[in-house]
């Protein structure tokens, strides 16, 4: 059964409110000319969601991914960090209608200190309107500011950038990170589409990061250089997210669930806890056996095979998802 004192179900219904009385042909129409914009590769100079029709596709046809793939990188991070840590306060850098700020809630309890930093001011009305629905999000500052080379962040102990670098030039998108870096007291994350371009953007990000002195949390089990050769993969991991009804009919499709796939890193100045080994690609489950593929501690990338023989830790792996932690706790 549902909670629907739950972010996730708030978050739905503050959705479907904000959505009501929408043109589905307007949405759609907005929803064609976001997925071009997206799908590209020429970053831009100006906000891409320009107004209430923009904010309202991008509502319908983004928001409920953006908010999966954040909760999962957030509570990554939780896993790895020493145990009830909750950071104090927060800031989001580009977070538009706040699917971030609404996945940290959905991660950690207790009310905090949280800014909204966007430079569309329709996406700052809308994450407003949504928000309301959240009592602990309801004294969110929702502040207007241009994402880029001037860009000042305030010190917060968790700073996110979700989904934003890819509108960024490459010059701006270094500036980003590094303000996130030296406002961040505890920790940072950042989120990016699972592409082979998303994934360089946050290996950038993350070298960046270790430099500035984070430690790596999440996803990998070490803060080296990552093992895979580039050019050859790239690493992501996938989020299932419900789809509403008008969700469905914007995005024309009939499932009610889909798959955001995604990359992030996780790093923090306090001394994380990562798992021994992170699953990084979708469980093989074959007739008495599971294949495992596994980024470890020990800074590789290797094929566990997991068989009936190994008893609990089996039972275990057949449970196991696409970038969880191996073995999971109750079995190290």
């Amino acid at each position: 059964m549902n909670d629907l004192n739950s972010p996730v179900e708030k978050l739905s219904g503050a959705l479907a409110r904000a959505l009501d009385g929408v043109p589905p042909s307007q949405a759609s129409q907005a929803v064609a000319r976001l997925i071009e914009n997206y799908r590209g590769r020429t970053p831009t100079a100006a906000p891409i969601l320009r107004d209430r029709a923009d904010v309202a596709a991008y509502a319908a046809y983004r928001m409920p991914a953006t908010f999966e793939a954040a909760r999962s990188a957030l509570e990554a991070l939780a896993d790895a960090a020493p145990e009830g840590w909750a950071p104090g306060s927060h800031v989001d850098v580009g977070g538009g209608t706040g699917a971030a700020v609404w996945a940290a809630a959905a991660t950690w309890l207790g009310e905090r200190p949280v800014t909204v930093l966007d430079w569309a001011e329709p996406a700052l009305a809308l994450g407003r309107e949504l928000a309301a629905a959240e009592p602990r999000l309801a004294a969110t500052r929702w502040q207007r500011e241009r994402i880029g080379a001037s860009l000042t962040v305030e010190s917060a102990e968790l700073v996110t950038i979700s989904y934003v670098l890819k509108e960024l030039t490459d010059a701006d998108r270094r500036s980003v990170v590094d303000a996130a870096a030296h406002a961040a007291t505890q920790a940072v994350v950042i989120v990016e589409p699972g592409t082979p371009d998303g994934y360089t953007r946050v290996i950038e990000a993350r070298e960046q990061l270790i430099a500035a002195g984070y430690q790596v949390a999440a996803p990998c089990p070490h803060s080296a250089a990552c093992p895979i050769e580039p050019g050859t993969d790239w690493c992501h991991f996938a989020a299932r997210v419900s789809r509403s009804s008008l969700h469905r009919q914007v995005k024309g499709g009939s499932l009610a669930y889909e798959d955001e796939k995604f990359s992030y890193v996780a790093a923090t100045r306090f001394d994380p806890l990562p798992p021994p080994n992170r699953v990084v690609r979708r469980p093989q489950i074959r007739k008495g056996q599971v294949l495992l593929d596994l980024c470890g501690a020990e800074e590789q990338l290797r094929r566990e095979t997991v068989t009936k023989r190994h008893g609990p830790l089996y039972r275990a792996a057949r449970d196991t998802d696409w970038g969880d932690a191996w073995p999971p706790p109750s079995e190290q």
